[in-house]
Parts: C-alpha cells; structure tokens; sequence
C-alpha cells in the first residue's frame, strides 16, 4: 500500500545500514561579520547626524547661529551705506522671519545637505518684496540639454512647482559646496562625517544598553549537586530563570542582593572596566565629526584635545577658519544674486570689526596700518577693506 509507511510499528525491510563519515558531508563556510551603516541620503543623514547625534547637533547649530549673528555691512566703491533699500529687506526678509532666522536656515542648510535654495518674491521693478529659505531635501535641479541648469523644482505633497532658470534673473538662487563628482549639488560635511556618526550612535546605543541592565556584567550560575556533580530539574530551572528575570533584572533591580541556595554558585563572567569605557570611541568620533565642520573639539565641550593653548584661541580659529569663510561666500553670492533685481553692484560682507572674537587681532591690524608713515590715508583705508573717503564739497 501507498500509505504503509504511516502505520506505526511497520518495520522497514532490507535497509542497509552504513556508517558514514562524520565530516565527509560537511562543508565549511566561514564569513566575516557585515558593517551596518545608515543611509547615505540627505533625510536619513539628516535624521541620523543631526536630529539624533548631539556631536552633530551642536556643530551645525554652532556654526549656523554664529554665521548668521555677524553684523553685515553694505558698501560699493565709494562709499558704506547706513541706510539703503537692501538693507531693509535683508533686516526683514518676510513676515515670519528676520535677517538671523533668515540666514541661520540657509547656513544650516549649507551644512546639512551641502545645497542652500533662496526664493525671492515679487521683484519685477526692482528688489524682492520677500525673500525665503527653500528646503534642500525638496529641491531638485533640472538639467538641459547642455548640462545647465534651467529649472528648480519644489516637491512637496505629491506637488510640483517649477522654477525657471534660463534667461535673466532666476527666481531662484543656488548656493552649494564644492563636490569632486557633482556638477549640480554641493556636498556636505555630513556626509564626510557619516561613519564618525554611526559610530557615535552605536556607542551610545551599547552605553544605553548597559544601563538598562544596570551596568553590570553578564554571569554564569554554577550549580553543584551532591558530590560537585548534579542537574537541576525543569522545576528548578524555570523557578530559577523566572526569578532572575523578576529580581536581579534592569536598572530598579541594581545591587539587590541575590540568593543562592542548594549548591547554587555565581561565576561573574563580566567585562573589564576597560572593555566596558566606551567614552574614548564615543569622543574619538565626535571629535571626527567636529573635524569634518571645523569645529575645535573644545568647544562642544569634547575632552583630551591639546590642540589650542585655550578657550580663546579655540574661539579666534574658529571664526577665523570656519565662520567667517562661509559667511563671506554666502553673502557675496545673495548680493551678486539680488544685484540683478537692482541693477546696483553692491558688496555686502560681514563687519569684522564687530566680531569680539577677532578684536585683539583687529587692533593688531589697525594699530600695524596707522604706523605705517609710508602710506597714504587712500591707502591705509584700502588695506583695512574700508571704501574711499568722500571729498569734502
């Protein structure tokens, strides 16, 4: 029958009996473990190194907060404006935002994703009514036939908007970072920094799970039975397991003390302290990632960097290298921009003699130029970035 070999207690005839090899059949496969790294797009990066890293957190905001906090001054060839139209529309861009929101968002964009998009409205018989900060992850660059750009469009919502940019003045001005293999998008430091990030995040996450289980170290409990030999019934070892679970378990449950009865032994089979200090990973990341934003290490508050003598000096190299060349191009790149609204060629670049950070180093300056007897007062004011001085009618 066909379904004989269901009935139990039917033995199964002339069935020969071999003794096969214990490793003939086997076949040995060994790789090595596979690094998971977070994705590389500007939301995730965004979420990853930005939203849930403080190192990266505190970098963009530092940054973008003192960028956007520098006095701007606006001047042609001969002269500095006190008072002039541009001036008021950077004082007040639009109606929910003023200069530094205005320029924090665009800095921040710069940092985040390497792309910075500004809109302005209106702007047909003259300077923009509003000017606003568009989102780098809804902004995409449509490309000719020649490779140029000669649109912008805005998706959101399933939504597009499309901004020409071929012929005269675009609505839109694109501000990128320099990227070695891009021809229409910048690159951003974040991307420089994901894996410092990743790291950052995973030794985070392995603190937190030591904590969850109150930082101590994994063990074995050895039971001894009569003559150091012994096996626990099931009884025993689902009371056993249920109680480990309920009272020596979690971060409540740190330093009760544990009861071990009827040959019950513990053996700690825990990390050392040094396996357990993750702080070194953790601050040799940030400080990568501090290096990808030009931030000294010192001030986010990251430990054992003897690169500056002190704070000061932290600070001065820190406008010095990092705020003062973002903000000098940014700013140069709105006014070459608006300057096709106007038709005025104006410069508009920050006022460094406004920037405590830079004062010692501005009267050094000032102090080397006013003694130099050999030059004119044209041109002292020359070298010192000032316009000429308006002859006396």
């Amino acid at each position: 029958m066909v379904f004989d070999f269901l009935r139990r207690g039917t033995a199964v005839a002339n069935v020969p009996e071999h003794k096969a090899s214990a490793t003939g059949p086997v076949v040995a496969y060994q790789t090595s473990g596979r690094v998971a790294w977070s994705p590389r797009d500007t939301v995730s990066l965004t979420k990853t190194g930005f939203c849930g890293n403080p190192v990266g957190f505190r970098s963009v905001k530092l940054i973008a907060e003192a960028a956007a906090a520098l006095p701007l001054v606006i001047q042609d060839a001969e002269r500095r404006y006190d008072a002039h139209p541009l001036a008021v529309l950077l004082a007040r861009p639009n109606g929910a935002q003023g200069r530094a929101e205005l320029l924090e968002a665009l800095y921040a964009q710069l940092l985040l994703s390497g792309n910075g998009y500004v809109e302005a409205v209106g702007g047909e018989a003259g300077l923009p009514v509003e000017l606003h900060v568009l989102r780098s992850d809804r902004m995409s660059v449509v490309p000719g036939a020649d490779g140029w750009p000669v649109a912008y469009e805005y998706a959101v919502g399933g939504a597009k908007h499309r901004f020409a940019a071929a012929g005269g003045v675009t609505p839109v001005c694109h501000i990128k970072n320099f990227h070695p293999q891009d021809d229409h998008y910048g690159f951003s430091p974040m991307q420089a920094a994901a894996m410092a990030m990743d790291v950052h995040n995973a030794a985070s996450r392995w603190s937190k799970a030591l904590l969850d289980n109150a930082a101590r170290p994994s063990g074995a409990i050895v039971y001894k039975g009569a003559e150091g030999q012994g096996k626990l019934t099931e009884d025993q070892y689902d009371r056993l397991v249920t109680e480990m679970e309920s009272h020596h378990q979690g971060a409540r449950n740190a330093g009760r003390p544990m009861l071990l009865e009827g040959g019950l032994d513990w053996k700690p089979m825990g990390f050392s302290p040094s396996d357990m200090e993750f702080q070194k990973t953790k601050d040799a990341a940030g400080r990568e990632i501090a290096l990808a934003y030009g931030v000294p290490p010192m001030l986010l508050g990251i430990q054992g960097d003897a690169t500056y003598a002190n704070y000061q000096e932290a600070h001065r190299a820190f406008y010095r290298l990092t705020v003062l060349p973002l903000a000098t191009r940014v700013t140069a790149a709105l006014a070459a921009w608006l300057a096709g609204f106007s038709g005025e060629m104006l410069d508009v670049k920050p006022d460094l003699d406004q920037v405590p950070a830079l004062a010692a180093e501005r009267d050094a300056q000032w102090s080397r130029v006013a003694q130099a007897d050999f030059l004119t007062q044209a041109e002292k004011r020359t070298l010192l970035g000032l316009p000429a001085e308006a002859e006396d009618v």
